[in-house]
């Protein structure tokens, strides 16, 4: 039976993820069954974003790349529509707390850990400038029209947006994630490729899988979906009563969501980095950045006609200092086209600012 899951945890995970389901619905749970909806979650979470790769490469590009995107962005807004739903004033800046920790995540995280596995193989890590710098400066960009302007505003009282003030933001996020993609998958692909001489042809990637293989990932993963939404759905009482009683802020929950829905990323981003495909880790770095604020934003502002109180999306003080620093220490980075532990190291260490920062404001 070991052995049968370890081959088949993709299928087994999500069937056991909807059982789990069915059965703990509707119902007040225990720390000890908490603990095992807390589990099924993460699996639900690894084989969502296993089945989006597979559909993903079965369709190819530029379709791919929005399928898995849309897949991680459904994750993400399931998890926060559901706290939101659940305890509207206290969810208020779930949202922003949620895209900032991915934000911080994925440009320092996920970011400086793969410089530093690239550069302690090969002692300098190479990638390619040009494409790097672009998803970065469309990063940056994102996050200050949806994260920074708000709190400058003066429409509404508070770091928040007015109605035609998010609209906005929600429309030009998704021409940017848009127009990205494009030049990503279409325009542009070999800027975005590793510069040892491989080609769009040849990106080290296996064949796609059979046309019924991708239909079984497609059941598979509205399966996983729908497990992740509602698993988060029954744990979350336990998720704020676990942070309230570590003494830890309400923001620490975006924190949580966000670590949860980065980390088949984060695997996948380390293990590009070991096999000398830098580009490749910092591409799902900061594509995954993308996705979070250029499609969760939009369906955020969405979802809020529906939701009741208000939604939060500007920053404070402490956290633009980090984002600035961030967009900052990252140009710097990106401009040479290599890296070496240094630059890993800075962006950990921007990491471990962010969070001892989220748990100790």
């Amino acid at each position: 039976m070991v052995r049968l899951c370890r081959r088949y945890w993709s299928v087994v995970l999500p069937v056991l993820g909807a059982a789990v389901l069915a059965v703990s619905w509707g119902h007040e749970l225990d720390p000890g069954p908490a603990v095992l909806v807390g589990a099924m979650l993460i699996g639900a979470v690894l084989a969502a974003v296993h089945h989006a790769e597979t559909v993903a490469h079965r369709v190819g590009e530029p379709f791919g790349s929005l399928i898995l995107a849309v897949a991680v962005t459904i994750i993400e807004v399931g998890l926060i529509v559901t706290l939101m739903v659940s305890s509207p004033q206290k969810s208020a800046s779930l949202a922003r707390d949620t895209v900032f920790a991915a934000v911080m995540i994925t440009c320092n995280g996920i970011f400086g850990l793969s410089l530093l596995v690239g550069a302690l193989r090969r002692r300098v890590a190479v990638f390619n400038a040009e494409g790097t710098g672009a998803a970065l400066a469309t990063v940056a960009t994102l996050a200050t029209l949806s994260l920074v302007l708000p709190t400058f505003t003066t429409s509404e009282p508070g770091p928040v947006f007015s109605a035609s003030q998010l609209a906005f933001a929600a429309g030009a996020s998704l021409v940017l994630y848009g127009v990205f993609v494009m030049v990503q998958t279409v325009r542009h692909p070999d800027d975005f490729l590793p510069v040892e001489g491989i080609t769009a042809a040849d990106d080290g990637h296996e064949e796609p899988p059979t046309r019924r293989q991708a239909l079984w990932s497609l059941g598979l993963l509205l399966i996983a979906l729908v497990g992740v939404v509602g698993l988060a759905k029954v744990d979350t009482p336990n998720i704020e009563a676990g942070i309230a009683a570590a003494g830890l802020p309400q923001s620490a929950v975006g924190v949580v969501i966000a670590l949860l829905v980065l980390l088949p990323e984060t695997i996948a981003a380390v293990r590009a980095a070991r096999r000398d495909r830098v580009q490749i880790s910092l591409n799902l770095a900061l594509g995954s950045a993308m996705a979070s604020i250029g499609l969760t934003i939009p369906a955020i502002a969405l979802a809020s006609i529906w939701i009741a109180g208000p939604l939060m999306l500007g920053l404070g003080a402490t956290q633009m200092v980090l984002l600035a620093l961030t967009v900052v220490v990252g140009a710097l980075t990106v401009v040479p086209g290599r890296a070496t532990l240094l630059q890993g190291c800075v962006h950990l260490v921007l990491f471990s600012a962010f969070v001892f920062l989220a748990l100790s404001p």
